[in-house]
């Protein structure tokens, strides 16, 4: 079937295209722009000034203690079930959304700032015949990139020559997998005989098909065409971002996955906000504290009804009925006047020594 772009639809909402296999070749920028690959800036912050307040409200009433605190507030701002002022629930609850919400913020500008920094960090492409500095959210898919000893690997990337004999590199994976003993990847003969010759390296025109963006870390399948050519390519011939380079003085290698098409950004995931186990069970005891606290109400609620209609009827005089009410209508604005009455049960001091 040939390559499968990854690209998005138009403002309208199109979705994007999965991607079957990753087809690409070397030196030519505006051939591999036309898939629409992945840039390889990253972004692991959850917000921005416009999506902050709406999203983080929506992430905290996950959490049912919330939402039981805002169905209270919105009860006692009705005059004929509120016996309570309403700003008894509206502080309290302002302080426990609040101080996370600013909580949340500053994690998200920790953020932010980290993925700037990554971002702009520099880099040496090969453009136009030279080498030239470049930040690494401007690397592109198909670029060739050379790193240097003690360099972090920009993105991920196949391996084409190398300073050390038989094109061997030495890297460090504790980013990737937490093991700090160096790793060995060596370049195919082929690419490895074009060494640091920047004519040769600017002439090289080889096409790579591969495998599409996914997480696994240990296992790569692709294959590069070179001079009527085909050559495998597994994980011993990839370098992947994450990895630093040690013991080496320089490499270079083409830009295979950029981005959030690398493998590391496949593992991380999107952030999300964190339900922990307490989490849970927080959402659990309030739910079954709401349905005693319900079954309470209930009991009431029917003992006023049997009560209006015994013996209401004996106090009007004293305790008139407003107009067209009835014992039905104040038995069920009694139930929810001791939702109000009764809402203690949960304390919201509590959730607030909790958060």
């Amino acid at each position: 079937m040939g390559a499968v772009a990854s690209f998005f639809g138009g403002l309208c909402g199109g979705e994007k295209v999965k991607e079957e296999e990753r087809f690409l070749r070397a030196n030519d920028r505006p051939f591999n722009l036309s898939f629409n690959y992945a840039d390889n800036s990253i972004k692991t912050s959850k917000y921005n000034i416009f999506t902050f307040l709406p999203l983080n409200l929506f992430e905290q009433l996950q959490r049912l203690a919330n939402v039981y605190f805002c169905f209270l507030f919105v009860l006692q701002l009705i005059p004929q079930v509120s016996s309570l002022s309403w700003f008894t629930t509206a502080v309290p609850l302002s302080l426990v959304l609040g101080i996370t919400a600013v909580k949340d913020a500053a994690d998200d500008i920790n953020r932010h700032k980290s993925d700037r920094q990554v971002n702009n960090r520099e880099v040496d492409v090969l453009l136009n015949g030279d080498i030239k500095k470049e930040k690494w959210k401007n690397v592109k898919v198909g670029d060739i990139i050379k790193l240097e000893n003690n360099d972090f690997v920009t993105a991920d990337l196949v391996l084409l020559s190398s300073s050390e004999p038989l094109n061997l590199v030495y890297v460090e994976t504790a980013e990737l997998d937490g093991e700090t003993n160096l790793k060995v990847r060596q370049a195919l003969t082929v690419t490895g005989e074009l060494g640091e010759n920047i004519e040769s390296l600017t002439a090289f025109n080889g096409e790579v098909r591969c495998e599409p963006p996914n997480n696994r870390l240990d296992k790569f399948k692709g294959t590069l065409t070179y001079s009527g050519q085909s050559y495998a390519l597994d994980n011993d011939k990839v370098l992947l971002r994450g990895c630093t380079l040690r013991n080496t003085e320089w490499c270079y290698g083409i830009v295979i996955f950029g981005g959030a098409d690398t493998k590391l950004m496949q593992n991380s995931g999107k952030s999300v906000f964190k339900r922990t186990s307490v989490d849970h069970l927080m959402n659990v005891l309030v739910l079954c504290i709401f349905g005693f606290l319900a079954f309470m109400c209930t009991v009431m609620a029917i003992g006023n009804a049997i009560w209006e209609s015994r013996d209401g009827s004996s106090f009007v005089v004293f305790l008139p009925y407003e107009q067209g009410a009835s014992s039905q209508l104040s038995s069920f604005l009694s139930f929810w006047s001791y939702v109000i009455v009764l809402n203690t049960v949960v304390p919201i001091s509590l959730y607030v020594r909790y958060n």
